[in-house]
């Protein structure tokens, strides 16, 4: 059996809870496509990285995402926002954002974003969006320039200068933010807020339920980002329908897009939450005793779509803002993209 066959258990999970959920329709606003030779760590294979999603999945195409996506969401047509898995340092940058661009444009109406680090000047950008028709940024917190990637703040792993091209140019930002309280800590809303203002055609996208994979942190913050007008939410790998239903309710089911974190989706387990912590629960990397039930897991996928459909229960999605939830706003939003840079 090839790792993206359905067990019975993937299949009743989908007819039972999941077909007359998910739409006909899907644009995927976070997927990863790269090839694990971008990360130059001579020593990826025998160090730290070597179990990493690298080694999981060698080299992610096109034809790779298409085959995950009918194997998991069957008779679906899909889109995606596509983008380079951030490899830490040493990473190959324009090799990445090449290959992306290329896979990306096998999709027709899909788009790319490019992986960005602050030693990009604003003409390297502008050049790499130029030749590659991507458009806008994927920055992420381990191109640090403080070298913290656990406590930075956006504009050091995001620096102004590159804000600036992407507010001159309409682009999206597809941003991960950093910090152990994720969007509750206050300099990530601060910041957050005064990004918005600053930079008014930025397009945001806070990736993971702007990093609150449980309730909390967007109860907490979501009184202070409500409302701004260039700020949307996508819900890769986010797996507990509280957060889910704290993110619906708090920022408004118009500013939330379907992403599913491929190439992690497909993975088998979940991510957890407990006190303020989250983690991923694998089956090969836990000890629970589970002989008094089915001890099987599903895909991670499969988990975060019932945590969307159960989180919709307070609000009751109506059939347009589920086909609004895994398509519309996203596909008005990258076409939207399309038009600035056409002008």
């Amino acid at each position: 059996m090839s790792e993206f066959d359905l067990t019975d258990l993937d299949r009743r999970i989908w007819l039972d809870e999941l077909e007359d959920f998910v739409p006909q329709r899907v644009l995927d606003v976070h997927t990863h496509i790269y090839r694990w030779a971008f990360d130059l760590d001579p020593n990826k294979s025998t160090g730290p990285r070597a179990s990493g999603i690298g080694a999981y999945f060698p080299e992610v195409t096109w034809e790779l995402a298409e085959k995950v996506d009918k194997a998991l969401l069957p008779g679906r047509t899909m889109e995606r926002l596509a983008f380079p898995f951030p490899f830490p340092y040493p990473c190959d940058f324009e090799a990445s954002n090449t290959y992306v661009a290329a896979e990306t444009s096998k999709g027709n109406a899909s788009r790319g974003l490019m992986l960005v680090n602050p030693g990009m000047s604003a003409s390297d950008i502008e050049g790499t969006i130029e030749r590659t028709g991507l458009i806008g940024f994927k920055p992420y917190r381990f191109y640090s320039s403080t070298g913290d990637a656990v406590e930075c703040r956006i504009n050091d792993f995001l620096p102004e200068h590159q804000i600036a091209v992407a507010d001159r140019l309409g682009l999206i930002i597809m941003m991960h933010l950093s910090k152990r309280d994720g969007i509750a800590d206050p300099h990530n809303i601060e910041d957050i807020r005064r990004l918005s203002e600053k930079y008014p055609n930025v397009k945001w996208i806070l990736a993971h339920c702007a990093r609150s994979y449980s309730a909390w942190a967007i109860e907490k913050a979501a009184t202070h980002l409500r409302g701004l007008h260039n700020v949307w939410y996508d819900t890769s790998s986010v797996c507990e329908s509280d957060a889910l239903d704290a993110l619906y309710t708090g920022v408004g089911i118009d500013r939330v897009m379907y992403g599913s974190d491929d190439m992690i989706g497909p993975m088998r387990g979940k991510y957890i939450t407990f006190g303020k912590a989250w983690s991923y629960l694998s089956p090969s990397n836990h000890s629970l005793s589970l002989v008094h039930c089915d001890s099987q897991m599903t895909f991670i996928r499969y988990e975060q779509l019932r945590a969307m459909k159960r989180g919709a229960r307070q609000i009751g999605l109506s059939t347009a803002q589920r086909e609004a939830l895994f398509y519309g706003t996203a596909r008005t939003l990258l076409d939207s993209c399309r038009l600035t840079l056409s002008q």
